[in-house]
């Protein structure tokens, strides 16, 4: 039956950035209910390719659970230097919740979602909530970015540049003009505090493009910090191994319980 399925709004405009229109697709669970938890679905591709139809099959699975999905384009590198990219991020974060109730979302109850370099910005979004050098001109200026989860598919967390760092990722990977204070400004691990807010991370043993110990020395940041964190690594699994539906099926579902414990109800630690 149609009013089972989840609905999809494809191009919906949510601001700008070069002058053009910076465009989302939409994810609606089925049944007529508002204040529902959301989910921002980042792309990966390198931060320079892939689109925001990446995550098509999160954006579904999440959806049949109960969770508004919006999935997001960003300003590639060979259009915008960084930070355009956590600028676009943060503009469609805005617009979720400047619009949330159209959007029949809660706007205290958001999370972000990415995967490779979508991975990376999420986490950097999640530890830089309203940083104001991270607004651009995408629209809804002033309106708070914070969120209460965040999931991070085999993420970048450090740059390096020169010699190499454990868990590091060349910062010529992300820009053209590398400096050796771009990748130290750029890493998420160096945002890892107290107030961020409960992440989960999956990754696999044998990444070649992200070291399995970008997760790791995450994990063990945050988990310092006390920040309810978890990590699943997936033995012999390569970068993207997600993209075989009977691991999507399996990390969605991972995904799903992990927002059914932050974003839904809070569930109490065993005793």
């Amino acid at each position: 039956m149609a009013g089972d399925r989840v609905e999809i709004k494809e191009d919906i405009v949510f601001g700008t950035g070069n002058g053009r229109d910076l465009r989302c697709d939409l994810y609606v669970p089925p049944g007529e209910e508002s204040g529902r938890g959301a989910v921002l679905l980042v792309h990966g591709g390198g931060w320079r390719q892939g689109d925001k139809t990446q995550l098509r099959g999160y954006g579904l699975r999440i959806a049949r659970s109960g969770y508004v999905c919006v999935a997001t384009e960003y300003r590639l590198v060979g259009e915008s230097p960084w930070p355009a990219q956590i600028q676009d991020v943060k503009a469609a974060l805005r617009w979720m919740r400047a619009n949330a109730a159209e959007l029949g979302i809660d706007p205290g109850r958001i999370a972000l979602q990415g995967h490779s370099a979508g991975a990376h910005l999420v986490l950097f979004a999640a530890g830089t909530p309203n940083a104001p050098e991270y607004e651009g001109d995408g629209g809804n200026p002033g309106v708070d970015t914070t969120v209460d989860a965040v999931i991070a598919a085999y993420p970048p967390t450090r740059f390096h540049f020169g010699e190499r760092l454990h868990g590091g990722v060349p910062i010529e990977a992300l820009s053209d003009e590398p400096t050796a204070e771009l990748a130290e400004s750029a890493s998420p691990l160096n945002l890892a505090g107290p107030g961020f807010p409960p992440t989960m991370m999956f990754h696999g043993s044998e990444d070649k493009v992200v070291p399995v110990s970008a997760a790791f020395v995450m994990y063990e940041a945050l988990v310092n910090h006390k920040v309810p964190t978890e990590l699943h690594i997936f033995a012999e699994a390569v970068h993207g191994f997600d993209a075989d539906p009977i691991f999507g099926r399996r990390t969605a579902e991972l995904v799903v319980l992990f927002l059914d414990r932050y974003l839904k109800t809070r569930v109490a630690a065993p005793t």
